[in-house]
C-alpha cells in the first residue's frame, strides 16, 4: 500500500465515517496472488463432481435400482407374498343379500365372522358393502 492510501484509511477510522475501502493491487503484487487464487486443477485421469453433479448422480443411481426391483420383483408389492392358491367358487349378489348371510350359507364351521373376514380379503373388498350383481369369490371349504 501507498503512504497516501494508509493515512485516507486512518484518517476515515478516526472521523467515524464511511469505512475505509481497499484499494485494488497491481497484477504481480502479493496481495493480487492470494486475491486470483483459483483452485488447482484436477488430477488427470480423476473426474471432480460439483455438487450437482452429485446430485444427478445419485438420483440416476436410485432410479436404476428402483426400475430393477420393479422388474425383478416376482412377489406382490402391496404384502410381499406370491399368495396361496385358494380352491374358490364363484357366486352372484342378489338383492338383499348381505356379507354376513353369504358367510354363513358358506361357512362349515360355524364362524360366521372368520368367513366374513376371508371373502373380504379374497375379493379386495373395502368394507362389507355389497353391490347387486357383484360376483364374489367365495372359499370352498
Amino acid at each position: 500500500m501507498s503512504t497516501s492510501t494508509l493515512t485516507s484509511t486512518t484518517d476515515a477510522r478516526v472521523r467515524g465515517s464511511v469505512p475505509a475501502q481497499r484499494v485494488p493491487a497491481q497484477r504481480g503484487t502479493p496481495d493480487a496472488r492470494i486475491r486470483d487464487r483459483r483452485p488447482a486443477p484436477a488430477p488427470q485421469g480423476r473426474v471432480r463432481l460439483t455438487r450437482r453433479g452429485r446430485v444427478v448422480v445419485t438420483l440416476f443411481l436410485l432410479a436404476l435400482v428402483l426400475a430393477a426391483a420393479v422388474l425383478l420383483g416376482g412377489t406382490s408389492v402391496a404384502t410381499g407374498d406370491a399368495g396361496a392358491d385358494v380352491p374358490t367358487r364363484t357366486i352372484v349378489v342378489g338383492e338383499g343379500d348381505t356379507l354376513w348371510e353369504i358367510a354363513g350359507e358358506v361357512s362349515e364351521t360355524g364362524d360366521v365372522r372368520e368367513m366374513v373376514h376371508r371373502i373380504e380379503k379374497l375379493n379386495a373388498l373395502p368394507g362389507p358393502a355389497l353391490e347387486v350383481g357383484q360376483e364374489l369369490a367365495v372359499p370352498v371349504e
